[in-house]
């Protein structure tokens, strides 16, 4: 690839930034990215629009270079009293975000929300509904609200959901009016906001198991055809336009990709060919001597899948994912206490970068290896999402957040980023980053999610035809 085209690249990057603002999730900015690079490796891509969002120097970012002694592997950990206590008040908090910022009649649920003044806006996504209805699995069996009230909300949202919300062979939007469903801002229908919002309609039918919610969820279910999407490929598309048909970008690097494979061959109706399993590439990183399966993406990556399917103590042909997400949480800690030297924020009890708001807008950062402008800034969801993994090391980052920054809290939990250096607070919460925080807060706690979503034949039979298997891990 020659300079003028990367020069090329770099602009036209630069102008879907300047475009999208803050309204657009990180998926939104991903695909956008890969739409413009024209097949440009990930590796090169991203870090192009992290520096398009913002003017942190590459340069001033150190390099990761192993320690002279390799690290020991995460070890496992157990929540105390206290932990449990912080976690709950956590969820209680996360959950009045999907029920508030929630149509009762529709049941879709806003992508954000502005917790300092009255938020009017309209845009709900169907990654945070999905969110939401095991939200409300979760808030129903710990007493946060009636079972007739959590019951009625699922039924309400999954009717809007087979008679109204717009369709394409069963998949959905990313984005829709939260009032009539329609879709917003030319939204793709996108496989992965689908499969999230597969995921929770599942936990609905196991968790209310009742004749209405089980009638529904598989109809809803059963209608994707997934098929359609693994017709010509075995590497699944990110999406479709009726403007332009498939997006060119595909699910080919590991990612949060295993939630939508593992869903479309355990689907009776439409499945697709367990080969896809084994088309989309496992790159090992490798950072203080410790090695994972990982991407050149956010920390979001290794939690998304698991927020549903468990993980533990299986493996495929490939590698134990739940021990894989621990090594690349641990991982990702530290590399932000490296990044001390420049921002001192960043230590053992704060720490967590993931695609998130800025003071600049939203920007996909992370590592490693460094991408986008870090500044240091703190994502909470960033910890949040991997409370199972490292209970330990991620609530000492909770805990020293909601102690000692007041400011990034608020009526739904903590806010979507913070950065103590500029003393800047986030006004937003984002569904995603929200829900990802108590869905594994409460598999932290009681494994809950895990237990539910997985008494889903699709669940089950998709993970057999990836050729899971059960096995007891060994310590060190």
């Amino acid at each position: 690839m020659s300079v003028d085209d990367n020069d090329e690249i770099s602009r036209q990057i630069r102008r879907i930034t300047e475009q999208l603002g803050n309204k657009n999730s990180r998926r939104s900015l991903l695909r956008q990215m890969a739409g413009v690079s024209l097949g440009l490796p990930l590796a090169y891509a991203l870090p192009l629009l992290g520096q398009a969002a913002g003017d942190q120097k590459a340069s001033q970012q150190p390099p990761s270079q192993p320690h002279k002694t390799p690290a020991l592997p995460p070890s496992p950990s157990a929540l105390s009293p206290q932990d449990d206590q912080l976690l709950d008040e956590i969820e209680r908090a996360c959950f009045l975000f999907f029920w508030e910022q929630a149509n009762p009649q529709t049941g879709l649920i806003k992508d954000r929300c502005n917790t300092r003044t009255k938020d009017t806006s309209i845009v709900a996504s169907i990654a945070s509904t999905g969110f939401g209805l095991t939200a409300i699995c979760i808030a129903e069996k710990r007493g946060y609200i009636p079972r007739n009230e959590a019951r009625l909300r699922v039924i309400n949202t999954l009717l809007f959901i087979w008679k109204k919300l717009p369709t394409h062979r069963g998949f959905f939007y990313h984005f829709a009016n939260i009032n009539t469903g329609e879709r917003i801002w030319d939204s793709e229908v996108s496989s992965v906001d689908t499969a999230i919002l597969l995921c929770g309609i599942l936990t609905c039918r196991q968790h209310f198991n009742d004749r209405g919610v089980n009638g529904l969820s598989e109809a809803i279910f059963n209608r994707v055809d997934w098929s359609w999407l693994s017709e010509d490929t075995t590497l699944l598309p990110m999406g479709w336009t009726p403007e332009f048909g498939f997006l060119s970008s595909k699910w080919d690097y590991y990612s949060e990709l295993m939630m939508i494979y593992l869903l479309g061959m355990g689907s009776e109706s439409h499945p697709i060919d367990p080969q896809a399993w084994t088309a989309w590439k496992r790159t090992t990183f490798e950072y203080d001597g410790l090695r994972y399966i990982g991407s050149f993406a956010p920390l979001f990556v290794h939690q998304y899948s698991q927020a549903w399917f468990d993980f533990r103590r299986k493996k495929d042909n490939y590698a134990d994912y739940f021990q894989n997400s621990a090594i690349a949480t641990d991982v990702h800690r530290r590399f932000c206490i490296e990044l001390n030297k420049i921002f001192p924020d960043y230590s053992n009890d704060l720490w967590g970068i993931t695609a998130s708001d800025s003071d600049k807008g939203y920007v996909i950062w992370g590592g490693p290896p460094a991408m986008g402008p870090i500044d240091g800034t703190v994502v909470p969801a960033a910890a949040g999402g991997s409370l199972p993994f490292l209970p330990d090391a991620t609530m000492r980052v909770m805990r020293n957040i909601r102690k000692n920054y007041p400011q990034a809290w608020c009526r739904y939990g903590f806010v979507d980023a913070f950065n103590p250096l500029k003393k800047w607070y986030d006004t937003d919460v984002v569904g995603i980053d929200t829900g990802i925080t108590m869905l594994m807060a409460e598999n932290a706690r009681s494994a809950f999610i895990w237990e539910t979503f997985m008494k889903n034949p699709e669940a089950q039979r998709g993970m057999a035809k990836a050729g899971f298997k059960e096995y007891q891990p060994t310590a060190g």
